[in-house]
């Protein structure tokens, strides 16, 4: 059972991945061979209103039957299972610390000083950490870059009891963002050491910001605008009922001009798009004041890709709105891509593709025994 962290950054062996998001449960079922890998099965099941509630399982019985029938559906039977919490229940720090402390007096400190970065009590923590490499400060003394990582007990403990139910044992149980990382790190090898990449997760009820350095999410934030709130947006507009699903939301195609009409109210575009746009809009405000404010505390660092991913990464133009928005190049990333999976292009259209980004990080994470969130 784990009963904390202490696996984030640990070797597994054998498993699959399986993503909680608030409107699905995907699993992922990854297998090694000799030219990379392959993706052995995926499934993907609606969650009903209520079993997830702000990103925190507020109906274990009901999520956990969700678990059993995807892994029935599926014909997978699993004992352990790698899965994931949203960033938005989690601290992230990075912090230096002498470089001649040995393992163990490096854990201490890292305990020890952990609640000076925490905005709950240490007791209510459950801490984990990874080294990342050593630099020399102003002072020239050598020390030890570490990545702190946190979240409350109440939500590890959640997921446990939730999998409990279902039968299984987690494996382990790390942020969304690493798995992420992990499954475009190719592709985060192309940027250089100066230059920071913006990873812009779109889920259903917000959106996950982490920029990335070497590899290492240097900083992040969570924005709670997500894919719901352009639906019921467009949904509003267009006298439509109230859903959770995306497909009206995907078969729409944003305009490519970042237009301030839907704020003015002056457009040739139609009452639905406009509603969505000014979401958008201000979800990419939220953004830009998230780039500025890291980029004042760094130096010498330069904004060089901004990707997006989740379920609202994938919808049509989206990245030319954000490129002409903020001025800055936006992809939407690929996972299947990145991974060189050979899959049915049918089964698995692009649109849908940059919301497979976590689950595929978690099957990863199951079947390679040298992955870690960094490169």
């Amino acid at each position: 059972m784990v009963k904390s962290l202490n696996r984030l950054f640990g070797q597994v062996s054998k498993g699959v991945g399986i993503e909680l998001a608030t409107e699905r449960v995907n699993l992922v079922r990854l297998r090694k061979q000799r030219q990379g890998l392959k993706l052995d099965s995926f499934a993907s099941i609606a969650v009903p209103e209520g079993v997830i509630t702000d990103g925190q399982i507020t109906d274990a019985p009901a999520m956990a039957q969700i678990i059993q029938q995807l892994l029935a559906e599926s014909k997978i039977n699993a004992s352990k299972v790698a899965t994931s919490v949203p960033g938005r229940d989690a601290i992230m720090r990075l912090i230096p610390v002498p470089a001649e402390l040995d393992d163990k007096e490096l854990r201490e400190i890292v305990q020890n000083e952990a609640g000076l970065y925490l905005p709950y009590p240490r007791e209510e923590a459950d801490v984990d950490y990874q080294k990342l490499g050593y630099f020399v400060d102003e002072d020239g003394i050598e020390k030890v870059k570490v990545l702190l990582v946190a979240t409350r007990r109440e939500v590890t403990d959640a997921y446990i009891n939730t999998f409990e139910q279902a039968g299984l044992r987690i494996d382990v149980l790390e942020i969304n963002s690493f798995a992420l990382i992990r499954t475009i790190r190719e592709l985060l090898r192309s940027f250089g050491p100066r230059e920071a990449v913006v990873l812009v997760d779109i889920e259903f009820d917000n959106t996950e910001i982490a920029i990335i350095v070497n590899g290492v999410p240097e900083f992040s934030r969570t924005v709670p605008i997500g894919t719901s709130h352009m639906q019921n947006a467009l949904s509003r507009a267009m006298n439509l009922p109230k859903s959770r699903d995306m497909e009206l939301l995907q078969g729409m195609t944003i305009p490519p001009t970042s237009i301030d009409a839907g704020k003015s109210g002056v457009t040739d575009i139609n009452p639905g798009m406009a509603a969505m746009v000014r979401v958008l809009i201000e979800l990419t405000d939220e953004l830009r004041r998230s780039i500025d404010f890291y980029l004042n505390q760094s130096e010498n660092l330069e904004i060089a890709q901004i990707l997006l991913a989740g379920p609202g990464g994938g919808l049509q133009q989206i990245d030319e709105f954000f490129t002409q928005r903020l001025g800055l190049p936006t992809t939407q990333i690929d996972p299947i891509e990145s991974l060189s999976l050979e899959v049915d292009v049918e089964k698995y259209p692009a649109a849908q593709r940059p919301g497979l980004g976590i689950v595929l990080g978690l099957g990863m994470r199951e079947v390679w025994e040298d992955v870690q969130f960094r490169y």
